[in-house]
């Protein structure tokens, strides 16, 4: 894997108390000349406003440095707030990390 490719994967709740520390893993990947990101949500439980926006936050961090952010494997009740709140639009999303996988393997 290439040092401009990066995975963040976080874990459990994704909410208030986790999202500053979520912008900053960011935010050190990009410093770190991360040009696509890929979080994957797997083993993200649940996510509350406080976690959509830091996601927002991250997305014109890594967009400013002139990269792409992508999300996997969101469950349902992340898809619904993405649907919510119109977000599915703004973000690429795949099935799982296998999906993102086969679509660069394609690129």
């Amino acid at each position: 894997m290439s040092s401009d490719f990066q995975v963040l994967q976080p874990n459990g709740l994704l909410d208030g108390t986790k999202a500053t520390q979520f912008r900053q893993e960011i935010s050190k990947l990009v410093e770190d000349g991360a040009k696509t990101i890929l979080i994957d949500f797997k083993d993200v439980t649940f996510m509350d406003s406080s976690g959509l926006g830091a996601l927002v936050l991250a997305l014109k961090t890594v967009r400013a440095a002139g990269g792409k952010l992508i999300v996997c494997s969101i469950n349902e009740q992340i898809r619904i707030l993405f649907e919510l709140t119109s977000m599915d639009r703004v973000f690429e999303i795949f099935e799982n990390r296998a999906a993102f996988e086969k679509s660069r393997a394609i690129a």
